[in-house]
């Protein structure tokens, strides 16, 4: 199936705007920090200046910082070459930031050197990029490694890894994966294509291993710390419908893991930001229902990053009210992700909504 490695146009086309990485109005800091203490304050500005539309001030942060070697700013400003956002866009300059980055270890900068190789033709030295990413669960990433591997490109042919990684790729929404993977089902035997997903459930039942547990991300302003158990937020659901006065008190129960039941009263050890307002309680108090699908929004590197990022992009998004928003831990990635949604339509639905605001968005089957 050689025409499925001419579908690489639709992530590889136009001025090498490949696919869904990130979108322009998304802050590039999206991925896991590195910073020291003392830089990351400067690369959090950085971030904010971004969130705001001010590119040129986010860059003249960041370029300081990239040149004292810090992995976080070398990746932002590469961002910023790529889109062209407060500076001229500069394929090179940019793939140079991103080597300094992902020779560091940064995950996101890794993919982002990897797709800009394979984008201008350096696909050979891609292909390691791309292939740590794609075992990262990167849809961009399983793509390409899927394509060259049915095709015997870069790599060995491989049918059943290639059918693995385009399976995984389709089911986290991207359509030139889904159009390949049609392509497949017409020229891979029925065996090899069921090996295939089994495969590609082990691959994923081994990525889970190494994430974290799911924690629910507390109110903008309050400090995550711990999961609040399924119990609680019932209670506090119930609470909302009997008395207002009641469901603060609720929203506001910590739940050390030491401790076996929770205070009714505000945590007394820990120092919590300002208080929120009853109403954002009660949006994700209420928002708690059952679905089997979630919308991906960024990466991040603590839980108050994070936390700034759901702030921002559920002011611009009226959509995401209705939605809980969650992390998921994996080593030292912590995924935004908002949810749960009954189908993978309603989850579309969502991640359009968001992608109109220049946001990026993933779908995520649970």
């Amino acid at each position: 199936m050689k025409r499925a490695a001419t579908a690489l146009a639709a992530i590889f086309g136009g001025a090498l705007a490949f696919g869904p990485v990130v979108a322009a109005n998304t802050p590039p800091s999206d991925s896991a920090r590195q910073s020291s203490p003392k830089n990351d304050a400067g690369s959090k500005a950085g971030v904010d200046a971004w969130m705001q539309g001010d590119y040129a001030k986010a860059v003249a942060i960041w370029l300081p910082l990239a040149a004292t070697g810090d992995a976080d700013a070398q990746y932002d400003l590469g961002q910023a070459y790529r889109l062209g956002k407060g500076v001229p866009v500069d394929f090179p300059v940019a793939l140079e930031y991103y080597r300094k980055a992902a020779g560091q270890g940064h995950p996101r900068a890794q993919e982002s050197y990897g797709l800009l190789l394979f984008a201008m033709n350096r696909r050979a030295e891609a292909m390691p990029y791309l292939q740590k990413s794609a075992e990262r669960g990167e849809p961009n990433a399983q793509y390409i490694v899927g394509t060259a591997l049915y095709n015997g490109d870069l790599a060995p042919r491989d049918l059943v890894r290639a059918y693995a990684l385009m399976s995984s790729a389709a089911r986290k929404g991207m359509p030139a994966a889904t159009s390949s993977l049609a392509a497949m089902d017409q020229s891979i035997p029925e065996a090899t294509r069921n090996r295939g997903l089994e495969l590609a459930t082990q691959m994923e039942q081994s990525r889970q291993a190494q994430v974290a547990v799911v924690r629910q991300v507390p109110p903008p302003a309050k400090l995550a710390t711990t999961t609040i158990p399924a119990a609680a937020l019932s209670a506090a659901a119930k609470a909302v419908e009997e008395e207002a006065a009641r469901l603060k008190a609720a929203a506001h129960t910590p739940t050390p893991k030491a401790e076996t039941k929770a205070a009714p009263t505000s945590p007394a050890t820990k120092t919590p930001p300002p208080t929120p307002t009853p109403k954002a309680e009660v949006a994700q108090v209420a928002s708690a229902k059952a679905g089997s699908w979630r919308v991906q929004l960024g990466a991040f590197s603590t839980d108050e990053r994070a936390n700034s990022a759901w702030v921002a992009l559920s002011k611009k998004v009226k959509e995401l009210s209705g939605y809980k928003p969650i992390l998921v831990k994996g080593g030292n990635v912590i995924r935004l992700q908002a949810g749960p949604l009954a189908t993978q339509t309603d989850a579309q639905k969502l991640c359009s909504s968001v992608k109109a605001s220049g946001a990026d968005c993933i779908l995520k089957a649970m």
